[in-house]
């Protein structure tokens, strides 16, 4: 097939207006043109009086390989098929089913792949089922009561599931693992809208629908899923041999997928001193920034509007937006009794009064040297935060607005943006909290934003702190079989692990974890 890409045609064309497009760029005639097929949609609504659908189309013609040669368009190319095949099983695997831990994204789809092809994976969760981790949540949300095991970090669907269940990812893939991903999550409940959006997304209460869904399939196909259940122990000497649950329950295994999520941090600590090969990472930090909607919206020039943001400070560092979530809500994400950090989140409507994002400043381990030059440094730096910004408020989330930040006083009242917010919030100074040179990093970058949105470093901007957990503070080091350099038998996966960075990338790596047990 032939595919296009950036074919702008007015908003709410046909596809009989985009095939008369794609031939025209083609230099065919419209009748000429086969079988399109709509691979990615979005809009430029940069100009308002001339808002565009652009798309990305594959199409089949006769002679698709002389007609792409004769085409000096750098958006017309050869498009193979990209459905995902199942690796070829290797000769082993006779001994015990493999073990999976976590039951996030990366688990998912590890335990997935596994029963697909036969292999009844066991997969242990230290959380709850979403059902009881919902009701968990709001409580949380409602009294400030945390449950160490179940809340927006720890259960079922892992941290993904409340957050706005975005789907984008920038990592590279050519043997159609994306495309099955999304159409196993349509396959489930999600809207299709998200095989073809360029930024898709699922939102939270959607994703508690299709979560449950996905373990009834595992489970169909042979796999065990246990809540409530906490990795606290491996036995191992070269390979791994077995590990211990809830303490004192012992489950000898020849695999364990190590699907953690970025806040296991007691869990870090057992594998570290296990003698796993680990090493600290780069990650971000900052506040989440909270605006109207309709401010947002009307800046770029579109409904529930997402927006990217990125700036190069003089010291070196990178301040950026992460975790856009249009229409949604600032969230409590704390996992730990006595420390707080925040999240973003929004339904699937994205209809809320507000927009927010998390906006964050890069962080090196020479940065928080202060904490150790072992691979928990980052984890102990993250706590630092958390405990101080549970301090400043009593346990609340500490909001200021962006004038009275860069001022460096507590806010009085939050003017034109009130929080819209999922759990108790109360006026606090964030500059009690971060580091200096990072609020320095934010309040140099905020006119630069502003620049590109129109209010966006208005004073009544709202600053909700702490953001710490946008990634994994450490990396469990694993050679190209995925598995760990020190343990045999151990695939240290997805985001916990420090390789990925939100859902679709932590399904990737979850995928290729399968992959390679399955065709060792």
């Amino acid at each position: 097939m032939i595919q296009i890409s950036d074919i702008r045609v007015p908003e709410g064309s046909d596809d009989r207006h985009i095939i008369k497009k794609a031939a025209h760029i083609l230099g065919v005639r419209p009748d000429d043109i086969h079988d399109l097929k709509i691979v990615k949609r979005s809009k430029d609504a940069r100009k308002r009086n001339n808002i565009l659908d652009v798309y990305t189309v594959s199409v089949r013609a006769e002679d698709e390989e002389g007609l792409v040669s004769r085409v000096s368009d750098r958006s017309v190319s050869i498009r193979g098929e990209k459905a995902y095949s199942f690796p070829h099983h290797g000769e082993r695997h006779a001994g015990h089913r493999p073990v999976v831990i976590g039951f996030g994204p990366a688990g998912i789809f590890t335990a997935l792949l596994l029963a697909h092809e036969g292999y009844r994976p066991l997969v242990y969760e230290r959380g709850k089922s979403i059902e009881e981790r919902e009701y968990d949540v709001e409580s949380f949300f409602r009294t400030g009561c945390l449950l160490p095991d179940s809340n927006v970090q720890f259960g079922e669907g892992g941290a993904g599931t409340f957050s706005d269940g975005k789907l984008s990812t920038g990592v590279k893939d050519r043997n159609g693992r994306k495309e099955f991903i999304l159409e196993t999550f349509v396959r489930h409940g999600a809207d299709t809208a998200i095989l073809t959006d360029s930024h898709p997304h699922i939102g939270t209460d959607r994703l508690r629908e299709i979560i449950p869904s996905l373990r009834r399939e595992i489970e169909a196909l042979g796999g065990t899923i246990r809540f409530g259940a906490k990795l606290t122990g491996i036995e191992a000497d070269t390979g791994i041999k077995g590990i211990y649950i809830n303490g004192d329950e012992y489950i000898p295994a020849g695999e364990v997928f190590l699907c953690l999520g970025h806040s296991a941090r007691d869990t870090f600590r057992m594998l570290y001193d296990t003698g796993l090969t680990m090493e600290s990472k780069a990650f971000a930090v900052g506040v989440r920034a909270e605006h109207k909607r309709r401010m947002i919206d009307e800046a770029m020039r579109q409904e529930s509007a997402g927006y990217k943001l990125t700036y190069h400070c003089r010291d070196g560092r990178g301040v950026y937006s992460f975790c856009m979530c249009p229409g949604g809500y600032v969230v409590n994400a704390s996992s730990e009794t006595g420390h707080l950090t925040v999240n973003g989140m929004s339904y699937s409507l994205r209809n809320g009064r507000n927009s927010n994002a998390a906006i964050v400043c890069t962080i090196t381990p020479e940065d928080y040297a202060a904490f150790g030059n072992d691979a928990l440094a980052g984890v102990r730096f993250q706590k630092s935060l958390e405990k101080k910004a549970y301090e400043e408020c009593g346990g609340m989330i500490p909001y200021q607005r962006y004038g009275d930040f860069r001022a460096g006083r507590i806010s009085e009242d939050f003017g034109e943006v009130q929080p819209a917010c999922k759990g108790k919030y109360s006026s606090g100074n964030i500059r009690n909290v971060l580091p200096g040179y990072i609020c320095d990093d934010i309040i140099e970058a905020m006119p630069s934003f502003g620049r590109r949105i129109s209010g966006y470093d208005s004073e009544d901007t709202l600053f909700a702190g702490v953001e710490a957990r946008t990634s994994s503070p450490v990396r469990i080091l694993r050679g190209e079989d995925m598995q760990s350099l020190s343990i045999k038998g151990v695939y240290p996966v997805g985001e916990g692990a420090g390789y990925a960075g939100g859902i679709m990338s932590a399904a990737l790596d979850g995928m290729k974890s399968a992959e390679a047990y399955i065709s060792a």
